[in-house]
């Protein structure tokens, strides 16, 4: 009898299912948070974080893609690498706020850290981003 060995394609396809089934949950707070730092400031697509923003994050929000307007962000765009933990949290029924550090590495260049503070509010049912800041 031959031995089991998993193929690659079985393995990617075990991992997909995995991942996806670890997904976040956007009804609360950190599950928003976490996807507007990943929208803003991981994969520099901010349109889809204006999807998780309101009051002064949203005016931010609308702000950058106005001085970013006409420089197209794509595949062929050279992009730091970003990664991020949570260092502090404060929550409440109807608040929360995420402190996070951020460690960015770019070609030819040193890799650097900030720290963003992200504050998020309950509006009805939904979790939305209220504010963020940077700090280096």
């Amino acid at each position: 009898m031959k031995p089991f060995v998993p193929n690659i394609a079985s393995a990617f396809v075990f991992c997909a299912l995995f991942l996806g089934a670890c997904g976040r949950d956007l009804n609360t707070a950190r599950g928003v948070v976490e996807e507007f730092v990943d929208h803003h400031y991981v994969y520099f697509d901010l349109r889809k974080a204006k999807q998780y923003s309101i009051g002064v994050a949203l005016e931010k929000i609308n702000e950058e893609i106005r001085l970013t307007e006409g420089q197209t962000i794509d595949a062929s765009t050279r992009k730091p690498k970003v990664h991020y933990r949570l260092v502090e949290r404060k929550e409440s029924p109807q608040r929360a706020s995420f402190l996070y550090e951020g460690t960015i590495q770019a070609e030819d260049a040193p890799e650097f850290t900030r720290r963003w503070l992200v504050s998020a509010r309950k509006e009805g049912n939904q979790w939305r981003v209220s504010n963020f800041t940077e700090y280096d």
